[in-house]
């Protein structure tokens, strides 16, 4: 059934709650698509990353081989952070007036704390991750749990119109700041032209150095907004991405799930499948006997709170799902 909501599209997100399994799902199902074909790039957001001991081997935030068409990547969010943060300052440090430079280092040294960076850096993370994906590559995103998934989902939005105020703001100081120098200078109309962009015929001189600031921070805005507009687009986009819920039939769980579905759906992101995994066999004795029946009510519970979704069950395996062979053993009941 995964194998088949993977066809043709460019992204999957696999979540859940905490330890339920979604590392494993995700790996087994890259891995046999993979060994179908398909070129595959498992990527862990999740800060508490489990990718690299479930292959058992080091896997960190540069792409490396997992198997035959399938690489795997650890984002890491202070790294991503860091970076993020980096570059930020070296852009501002080339702009901004070098007496202001003791403000911006401030303020982003402060930045790097506040709530909101580490998700917003992994964010432009992933935006970039699926904006250089090969054409003919699926990216299955690996995330956290939840509630930090969830807002996840959101920040593409709330990133594009917090962007697009950002580049409102800049236009008004741009004209603002030439009509000003025009005032200063005899020249308002070439110097509102120069901050828009706009060339008069018969050729102006090179613009001064607060135009060309002003011209770079509208392009790196824009840049930013094309890169949000894109992952929103893919996002909400049914035939390109898809989320897969992955859960274990117990009470909590199931609760977290439906919530889970409801965030994602006000979000805009399809569900396309629900994977309740480690089902209980009915016939390995009573007590496992026992836990299947139980199991059964919190199926039939999620079935009637989200009616309609695919749902596969996965039994519980002997032995612990790790490497190839254990990744294989799973993989036979995701298709």
């Amino acid at each position: 059934m995964l194998t088949e909501l993977a066809t043709d599209r460019q992204v999957l997100f696999v979540g859940g709650k905490g330890g339920v399994g979604k590392t494993a799902v995700a790996s087994a199902l890259g891995l046999s698509l993979a060994r179908a074909g398909r070129r595959v790039l498992v990527v862990s957001t999740d800060p508490a990353h489990n990718l690299g001991h479930l292959w058992g081997r080091p896997v960190g935030d540069e792409e490396v081989e997992l198997a035959p068409l399938l690489r795997g990547l650890e984002i890491d969010p202070a790294r991503t952070t860091d970076a993020h943060l980096s570059a930020v300052r070296s852009t501002m440090e080339r702009l901004m007036p070098e007496h202001l430079r003791g403000e911006v280092h401030k303020h982003l040294d402060l930045a790097r704390e506040a709530p909101g960076t580490h998700e917003a850096a992994v964010l432009e993370r992933i935006a970039e991750v699926v904006q250089s994906r090969h054409p003919d590559e699926l990216v299955i995103f690996d995330t956290a749990p939840s509630g930090h998934t969830s807002r996840l989902v959101a920040l593409p939005e709330l990133m594009q119109a917090w962007t697009q105020g950002l580049l409102r703001r800049q236009d008004r100081s741009a004209r603002f700041g030439a009509a000003l120098r025009g005032l200063d200078r005899g020249r308002g109309d070439r110097a509102a032209a120069d901050a828009v962009g706009v060339r008069r015929s018969g050729g102006d001189p090179p613009p001064d150095r607060r135009a060309r600031r002003d011209a770079e921070i509208r392009d790196i805005l824009d840049r930013r907004q094309a890169r949000f507009t894109d992952l929103r687009e893919v996002l909400q986009d049914a035939r390109r991405s898809a989320f897969v819920i992955v859960l274990a039939a117990e009470r909590l769980p199931v609760l977290e799930s439906v919530e889970l579905h409801a965030q994602l759906t006000r979000a805009g992101m399809g569900v396309g499948a629900l994977v309740v995994n480690k089902r209980s066999p009915a016939d390995a004795g009573e007590l496992l006997a026992a836990r299947h029946v139980l199991e059964e009510r919190y199926v039939e519970q999620l079935t009637e709170e989200l009616p309609g979704l695919p749902l596969l069950q996965v039994p519980l395996l002997p032995g612990e799902v790790l490497g190839v062979e254990g990744l294989d053993r799973l993989a036979a009941y995701l298709s």
